[in-house]
């Protein structure tokens, strides 16, 4: 919210310099962004009258004219400006003078006429964008006089970032509130004096939905002054504020809802019908706005409407239909309060945000209906003149907000704060915030007023009286507390050594939202999940995920659409899983690769990436766990994994994960075109570490045996190492497989599958005899479970 310095400081005067005023601003809470300083430079532009205007004999766009400065004889200026008439008065800049843009003027030639200055538009002085015309000053303003002078400049523009929870200090009168409270100056706001009625016309006023509509204030204003015209110093206010002039009752709404905080309405009153009636739309109705836009209604949201239908969006914008224009001579006013509750997200819905709704949504005063429409009334028959009829208050005193004492207990603010505060000193603070303090025996019960929605618990009682107190006279001190050693035990397998090995082999890190599609998770986890959000942010993060996956198909896509060839990612996070009575939350490790199996290079030839890549990569990880962890692939049936290339990973029998190819139906629906490969593994059973034990060395030699058999090509290796290894495990201390070949020689269907038997013992040297005796101990048990056949 842009604040004018000057504006301000009619309310509250403090004796603090500008640098010191923000600074005390941002330091109660009300954040200032910064502080621009209008006026600088403006030295030597002063109020000019336009005497005679006539066409430039060499420039179709030009005018030659012929202006008052004040002093000494008229001089002669060419202008551009479409708007320039005779007798108008515009800012005027003498020769010599460096303009806020960095223009410097001098006495110069254009087309062949001598100018002797310039007039100005607002975009050249530096007082706005407009660049259409020259500035249009009013009749009475005084030829010769300084223009900063007359405007009332330099004046600071001070940007203030105001939190949701401030919704009373989107007004004059809140910064002043906070600042009085913070200085001790008084406040001087406005004397707002009753309108008597000079005429008997009351608009009727119903209220179908009491809740929605608590507080409804309204009065016409008969017979305005359609030549009337807002005057300068309303018309610089709202300027310096971020608003620009539209028309006296406009301008006087803005103005009104700038002091007080209190969005209000002016009707072209010839245009209503009937009663006035704030009520829940009706679905498929639809209002053309001031903005012309028209929209369609949605049953949740207020809407105004008098006999002929919806002439306006609570809260929110008025309709085209009953706008004020240059024709209006009769005006409604109408100011009322629409609880946040009934305005919070319906501007967005819409596609629309306006001072009224930012406003409505945060909570204006509930009791502020009746001073803004008096003070708009005043300040429109001063203006516009006009008779004004009576003011009419539609109150349903039971709806509106209602303020609880909140206790504010001294140990706790102490103990909060970290120092002692006199008790007079925080009473003191209370009651200079508007708040109804009595003294109990704890501390203090105090009643928010109407316009803090923010106070409801104690905690924020010690933040009100923290920010007034001061947040620099709070002593810094250094807590004190034991910070005892975490214990780290060798059975646990540090997530940064996981992410390290990852990402030695070429994994990028990603981090997703917990939140997914809905039917993404179902497709690559099989069942719907428990999770769904009842509000959802939007249809992509619906539900809490059941797998890894769904974040890193979305993110690999991305990347793919965005041509990146070689994909791989891992994520480490959370997987939710039961139901809302009894759920549970899964540490996992999921990793996803897809491209090439190597980066491209002349070392070695191209190929795509398959299984036993992305299974070497899930073995790296696996062996984090240290030896003496067994680890076994088994076929795995899948939802989202092509069949045949897919796997559960087991530890000890037990299932740790799956891997294996995203089916090419999800590869098509997620439009990735390409084989993309997945893991995923439950970090809290395969990543647990076995505790070493010290096994000894043996010092006999080794002996190695060789055999190949012939076995079914659907016999897996692990199958055939397991049942070798058994045979004699005494003495077998390995088994590896060195060759694998299908092809001439080999009957289709079957396999060669080649082994060497590494034999050891610890006591004694092995001999032929026990090295013989332990490979045809191997070579019949493979026949007698695989009826395998020995290859010569």
């Amino acid at each position: 919210m842009k604040i004018a310095e000057s504006w301000l400081r009619d309310w509250i005067d403090p004796d603090l310099d500008t640098a010191a005023l923000t600074e005390k601003l941002t330091m109660a809470g009300l954040e200032v962004d910064g502080v621009h300083i209008e006026g600088l430079g403006l030295d030597g532009v002063v109020i000019g009258e336009v005497l005679e205007v006539g066409k430039h004999p060499n420039a179709d766009r030009l005018s030659v004219c012929r202006v008052s400065t004040g002093s000494g004889e008229p001089v002669e200026v060419v202008c551009g400006a479409p708007n320039v008439v005779a007798g108008m008065k515009s800012p005027f800049a003498q020769p010599g003078v460096k303009l806020p843009n960095g223009l410097k003027l001098r006495k110069s030639k254009i087309r062949g006429v001598v100018s002797n200055g310039m007039l100005c538009s607002a975009a050249e002085l530096g007082l706005g964008d407009d660049s259409d015309g020259i500035v249009d000053l009013p009749a009475d303003a005084p030829v010769g006089e300084a223009l900063t002078a007359y405007l009332g400049l330099p004046d600071g523009i001070i940007d203030v970032d105001l939190t949701p929870n401030r919704g009373d200090c989107f007004s004059m009168l809140g910064v002043a509130r906070d600042l009085a409270a913070l200085t001790g100056t008084p406040l001087s706001m406005p004397a707002i004096e009753v309108v008597p009625a000079s005429i008997d016309d009351v608009q009727p006023v119903e209220t179908p939905l009491p809740a929605g509509c608590p507080s409804f204030a309204g009065r016409v204003v008969r017979n305005i002054d359609r030549s009337a015209r807002t005057p300068l110093w309303m018309t610089e206010r709202l300027r310096r504020a971020g608003l620009r002039p539209i028309h006296p009752v406009v301008d006087i709404t803005n103005y009104v809802m700038l002091e007080f905080g209190q969005p209000l309405h002016g009707y072209d009153y010839a245009k209503l019908r009937g009663t006035i009636r704030p009520r829940p739309a009706s679905a498929g109705e639809k209002l053309v706005l001031l903005d012309e836009k028209e929209i369609e209604l949605h049953d949740d949201t207020l809407v105004i409407a008098d006999d002929s239908g919806v002439i306006g969006l609570a809260g929110i914008m008025g309709g085209l239909g009953t706008a004020v224009t240059d024709e209006t001579v009769d005006v409604f006013f109408e100011a009322a309060f629409w609880p946040p509750v009934f305005m919070a997200g319906q501007a967005r819905s819409y596609g629309l945000h306006t001072d009224a709704s930012l406003r409505f949504e945060r909570g204006v005063d509930p009791q502020g209906q009746v001073r803004a429409v008096e003070r708009a009334t005043a300040l429109l028959i001063e203006i516009a003149g006009g008779e004004a009829g009576p003011l009419s208050h539609v109150l349903n005193a039971d709806e509106l907000p209602q303020r609880r004492a909140v206790v504010l207990r001294r140990e706790r603010l102490a103990r909060l704060l970290g120092v002692e505060i006199d008790g007079d000193v925080v009473g003191g603070i209370l009651q200079r915030l508007g708040l109804r303090a009595e003294t109990v025996e704890s501390g203090w019960a105090a009643t928010p007023p109407s316009y803090r929605f923010d106070i409801n618990l104690e905690v924020d009682l010690i933040e009100e009286v923290a920010r007034i107190y001061g947040y620099d006279g709070i002593p810094q001190t250094t807590a004190v507390a034991e910070t005892p050693v975490a214990r780290i035990g060798e059975s646990e397998v540090d997530f940064d050594r996981v992410t390290q090995t990852l990402i030695a082999r070429d994994y990028q890190e990603v981090v997703n939202y917990s939140f997914v599609d809905k039917d993404i998770d179902a497709a690559l986890t099989g069942r719907p999940s428990a999770f769904e959000l009842s509000n959802p942010i939007s249809s992509e993060m619906s539900v809490m995920r059941g797998s890894m996956w769904p974040g890193l198909v979305t993110s690999a896509a991305a990347n793919a659409a965005r041509q990146q060839e070689r994909i791989r990612l891992f994520e480490i996070g959370r997987t939710f899983h039961g139901s809302l009575d009894s759920h549970q939350e899964v540490h996992r490790v999921a990793g996803l690769a897809a491209g090439p199996a190597l980066p491209e290079q002349w070392g070695s030839k191209a190929r795509s990436l398959d299984f036993f890549d992305i299974k070497a990569d899930v073995s790296a990880l696996l062996e984090l766990a240290g030896e003496g962890c067994r680890h076994a692939y088994e076929p795995l049936e899948h939802p989202a994994l092509q069949t045949g290339q897919s796997a559960r990973i087991l530890r000890d029998g037990v299932e740790v994960g799956v891997l294996g190819k995203l089916h090419p139906s999800l590869s098509k629906r997620l439009d990735i075109k390409r084989d993309v490969y997945l893991f995923e593994i439950n970090a809290d059973l395969a990543l647990v570490a076995r505790v070493p034990a010290a096994v000894p060395v043996s010092r006999f030699p080794a002996i190695r045996r060789d055999i190949a058999v012939v076995v079914d090509e659907k016999i897996s290796v692990a199958e055939i190492v397991d049942a070798v290894a058994s045979t004699a495990p005494a003495l077998i201390r390995d088994v590896k497989i060195f060759d694998i070949y299908q092809g001439p020689g080999i009957e289709a269907g079957l396999k060669s599958i080649a082994l060497g038997l590494i034999l050891q013992e610890t006591s004694r040297t092995l001999t032929d005899f026990d090295a013989d005796t332990v490979t045809t101990s191997a070579v019949r048990k493979l026949q007698q479970d695989f009826a395998a056949e020995l290859r010569d």
